[in-house]
C-alpha cells in the first residue's frame, strides 16, 4: 500500500498551542520566559506502557 502525504498551504495551517501543568495549574508554554521555555523543551517525556498498566490493574483489582 502506497503511503499518502498530505500537503497544505500556509493559509490552511493553524497554530497549535502547547499547555503544561505548572505548580498545580495549566498554562500555555508560549507564556513562559526564555529560561522556562528552555527547561520545558529539555524535559524527557514518556508514555506509560499499556501492558504494564493492565497487568497492574489485574493484580490489584477488587
Amino acid at each position: 500500500m502506497a503511503s499518502q502525504q498530505m500537503q497544505c498551504t500556509d493559509g490552511e495551517r493553524t497554530r497549535c498551542e502547547v499547555w503544561t501543568r505548572v505548580m498545580g495549574y495549566f498554562r500555555p508554554v508560549s507564556f513562559f520566559n526564555t529560561g522556562k521555555k528552555s527547561e520545558h523543551y529539555s524535559r524527557k517525556h514518556f508514555q506509560e506502557c499499556v501492558a504494564a498498566n493492565e497487568a497492574f490493574s489485574d493484580k490489584y483489582a477488587d
